[in-house]
């Protein structure tokens, strides 16, 4: 890791923790250019107090758990965590200086409990979008690496923005029709951009994608004939897995989650579904995707029997829970 801060005086813990901080931000493609070693440091203390880290990443908070922290409240943070002595009239430079890129790139979101409230409005609440703060708690661990590469997968960075260039805001998925979907970007839907491009044609067969829900488009596709043909439950159902396949020359129908920030496919999960979709003709395979095998190993305990496990680094290979058969439906034994 660069040393980003070779003048600081601060102890050492601190100087760590700062130094991982720019690390993060330079990894998402934050650019550096133009900042002094301060600005750099102010940037990455900001930083750290809208998250609310103190020693770990794990203690990182954010959209998801409704942390807003007003730029009064950040330079608190800061003076009581980081040895500095802000004053409390230097409000605006936290939005205007040390925010300001982080909130152009959208990792950071000036929001409000008030909607009405102005932009400059300094009673407004900062916190972290909750694909970056599910990305950052991975720092200093061996999925760093493969979370990051995830996250900027057709990412633009600020900079390749701010220099003008190619845009690419969406993650472009190609079905095996040929239909060309653009979704939202993010960890979330980079994997289920993976499951499209690299599962199903390796386990899926003939496999044609009959719903997907995007993270800020829950219905991004749906074909509503073909699932009702099936037997499907209604797609306003709370139950919706990320992806449904369907395979019409086994009459497979395939129900896999892309885990990411929600739960893989568990024993109650499992049940759920069946419950649902009791009118199915199809019959179910149930497949948990994962980025890594290392999120597998985390969440192992938690997979439910007779399903498959698929990771995005290792996407040749299938992990099959119990059963005499490799990969297919499960069917109730008759008395």
């Amino acid at each position: 890791m660069i040393n980003y801060l070779p003048n600081s005086k601060k102890s050492e813990a601190i100087k760590k923790l700062t130094n991982e901080a720019l690390d993060i931000l330079n990894g998402v493609g934050i650019p550096f250019s133009g900042k002094t070693e301060r600005g750099l440091e102010s940037m990455a203390l900001a930083f750290l107090a809208v998250a609310g880290v103190k020693k770990s990443w794990k203690e990182a908070q954010g959209q998801n758990e409704h942390r807003h922290i007003k730029t009064r409240d950040i330079i608190k943070f800061i003076n009581e965590n980081f040895e500095e002595k802000i004053s409390s009239g230097s409000y605006d430079d936290v939005r205007r200086k040390h925010l300001k890129l982080l909130v152009l790139s959208d990792l950071v979101l000036n929001s409000a409990n008030n909607p009405g409230a102005a932009p400059n409005d300094p009673t407004r609440g900062y916190t972290l979008s909750g694909e970056f703060k599910s990305l950052i708690t991975y720092y200093n661990t061996e999925e760093w690496d493969i979370k990051l590469k995830l996250f900027n997968k057709n990412r633009p960075s600020l900079s390749e923005i701010l220099q003008r260039k190619r845009d690419l805001p969406k993650v472009r998925v190609t079905l095996s029709t040929g239909h060309i979907l653009d979704f939202a970007r993010g960890g979330h839907n980079q994997l289920q951009r993976e499951i499209i491009e690299e599962f199903l044609p390796r386990f899926g067969g003939q496999c044609e994608v009959l719903y997907i829900g995007d993270a800020t488009d829950k219905y991004l596709l749906r074909n509503d004939d073909k699932l009702r043909a099936l037997g499907f439950f209604e797609l306003t159902h709370d139950s919706l897995p990320d992806v449904v396949a369907y395979n019409k020359d086994k009459n497979w129908i395939f129900l896999i989650e892309a885990f990411y920030t929600s739960g893989p496919m568990s024993e109650e999960r499992i049940l759920e579904l069946k419950k649902a979709l009791k009118d199915c003709v199809a019959d179910m395979i149930f497949v948990t995707a994962f980025t890594s095998k290392a999120d597998f190993r985390k969440n192992i305990s938690d997979i439910g029997w007779e399903t498959e496990v698929w990771t995005a680094d290792n996407p040749d290979h299938l992990v099959h829970f119990n059963g005499g058969k490799f990969l297919g439906p499960y069917t109730e034994k008759k008395a």
